[in-house]
């Protein structure tokens, strides 16, 4: 069980494409919800959009790999945001992560997930072999998540900084 991410940035935002596509990354897996965009927004934002669009000049796709549990909610996300997706991805287990990588003809080694929980992206994405990138929550939100995240805090720790990359 290995629960320590690569890296650790603040955001997406401090990711930047270029040092990722230097390390031969062409496929990126996102997490949605609290990596992305805040459990509440439904589309994506106008700063989404333009990181999306700075990962593709460097030749990397962006896929959503979501275990989001509301009905459709990763398919209209990723729809609206033209990238493609897996809703229901079961993360932690690798099966996601390998069905992403078949669909879009990628290996391990040319892999990134990007997410905010240790127990599901990290875990999951140090289980498929892909490049793990963490990122601090946008929102706590409830008292659960509070909870969870200082859990967490142990594994963050442990990680390269962001700038490292």
């Amino acid at each position: 069980m290995h629960l320590i991410p690569d890296y650790l940035f603040d955001s997406i935002y401090d990711i930047d494409p270029a040092r990722l596509r230097g390390r031969g990354i062409t496929l990126l897996l996102a997490d949605l919800d609290n990596t992305l965009v805040t459990y509440a927004t439904k589309t994506p934002t106008v700063q989404v959009r333009a990181w999306k669009s700075a990962l593709e000049k460097e030749g990397i796709t962006l896929f959503i790999l979501s275990n989001s549990r509301k009905p459709g909610r990763a398919k209209r996300f990723a729809e609206a945001l033209g990238v493609p997706y897996e809703g229901h991805a079961g993360k932690p287990r690798s099966g996601g992560f390998v069905r992403a990588m078949a669909r879009m003809g990628a290996k391990p080694a040319q892999t990134a997930i990007v997410g905010d929980q240790i127990f599901t992206d990290m875990w999951g994405g140090n289980n498929a072999g892909v490049l793990t990138l963490m990122v601090r929550p946008i929102q706590f939100g409830t008292a659960f998540r509070f909870l969870r995240y200082s859990v967490e805090t142990p594994f963050r720790r442990r990680a390269a900084k962001g700038e490292e990359l």
